[in-house]
């Protein structure tokens, strides 16, 4: 996964607000823009077939979590030995020892990693002529919006936006976070598993490979605790909808190979799709069963002088955020050219700042209901906008590999 808004990132302002040609623009924007959420690394949506070597582990009389002796098998050929990897094994990032490829994602269950303490203290990381046309948007960028500020969702969070939620994992650097949002499955209409996120939050990039022990906290903190309130709260508090663990994810093979901590590398192709299973039982109901809701992708968004407004949704966490309350921005987007020859990213004013990375930005779709139309994906250290990737078609193959891979399941 790769990190949203790492602390090395630089200033959103500078040359992003100079009046210089498209081509120019780009290049300064490449060196000045660092990500704003927890890093995933990009996978491959050709690779949607490869078998997963994921672990889905069963309960044993005892209460202990089992894992299948085919993924035992398939994680040793990666070199993992479970019982080792639970016991802390997983802290070795080794380089040589980093899986990396899109068919290499590996994610076995730890029961009770993802604590209260764990959750609350990780940190954000270092087509056709038509209305939906997006050739004249290429290699163009807008004026910087004016800040928007983001304004708290109200609690319950679940009553309010009930497919948000947080994704935790591991880097090198330590316990990490994003936001993420629950999304409609085209192969199991009301019984969705999917996770739509950054891609940097599942995957380093290019130095990197995938993060480990990835998992999704839908309405995480839905009562809206302060952090005094947390330090005593029970997991139940912090995840009353459960906590899943993602047994397949995927990204864009762009970011993968693209793919930075800092700068604009890679961004256009940041998301990012996860397939999740519940770390206990829960009763045979799907994720979106569990939390009520998920949200259908619009890939054929239209052009940005068509779009009137779009909503941010996300846990920003770093200062003057505290990573624990789900907040919102509202705002018409426009164009940001972060390369001339990738496609032209979404942009709003928001002063949302890392942990939102990853969080779904959500519009009225083709039908007028609210659909996911990007998600955040990089903005400046010193806060006052977002951008997020346009969701065409390689989005789409990531989302469509995903779903294909666990029809008929």
């Amino acid at each position: 996964m790769r990190s949203t808004r790492p602390s090395s990132t630089t200033s959103r302002g500078g040359s992003a607000r100079r009046r210089n040609s498209p081509v120019l623009a780009a290049v300064a924007l490449a060196s000045a823009l660092a990500l704003t959420a927890t890093g995933c690394e990009s996978g491959d949506a050709a690779a949607g077939g490869e078998a997963s070597a994921s672990a889905t582990a069963t309960a044993t009389d005892d209460g202990k979590l089992r894992i299948p002796d085919d993924i035992r098998d398939r994680l040793r050929e990666h070199g993992i030995d479970i019982d080792k990897w639970k016991n802390g094994a997983w802290k070795n990032w080794d380089r040589d020892d980093w899986l990396r490829e899109a068919h290499e994602y590996v994610n076995p269950i730890i029961e009770g990693l993802w604590n209260p303490d764990r959750m609350r203290e990780a940190e954000e990381p270092d087509q056709g002529v038509d209305d939906s046309d997006l050739s004249g948007d290429q290699g163009v960028t807008d004026p910087t919006p004016e800040p928007v500020e983001a304004r708290a969702v109200p609690p319950s969070y679940h009553a309010a936006v009930p497919t948000a939620g947080k994704v935790f994992f591991d880097s090198p650097k330590g316990s990490a976070v994003c936001s993420a949002t629950v999304v409609k499955d085209p192969a199991h209409p009301g019984k969705s598993n999917l996770v739509w996120t950054a891609g940097h939050c599942v995957h380093a990039g290019k130095k990197g490979g995938w993060y480990r022990n990835i998992a999704f906290v839908p309405s995480y903190n839905d009562d809206g605790k302060s952090v005094a309130e947390l330090e005593n709260a029970t997991r139940e508090d912090v995840a009353p909808y459960g906590v899943w663990w993602g047994d397949w994810a995927q990204t864009s093979d762009q970011w993968i190979e693209q793919g930075g901590s800092t700068g604009g590398d890679g961004a256009p192709y940041d998301f990012a799709v996860i397939h999740v299973t519940p770390e206990k039982g829960s009763g045979g109901k799907s994720l979106e069963e569990t939390v009520g809701s998920a949200l259908p992708v619009d890939f054929d968004a239209p052009a940005v002088p068509k779009v009137d407004s779009v909503t941010a949704i996300g846990y920003p966490a770093a200062p003057p955020y505290d990573g624990q309350k789900l907040y919102r921005c509202q705002d018409r987007p426009g164009r940001l050219s972060v390369t001339a020859s990738d496609p032209t990213m979404y942009r709003i004013g928001c002063s949302m700042t890392g942990g939102s990375s990853g969080g779904g930005w959500v519009a009225a779709g083709a039908d007028g209901e609210p659909a996911l139309v990007s998600n955040t994906s990089i903005g400046p250290v010193t806060s006052g906008w977002l951008a997020g990737p346009r969701l065409g078609e390689a989005a789409k193959g990531v989302y469509d590999s995903v779903s294909e891979k666990f029809a008929g399941r």
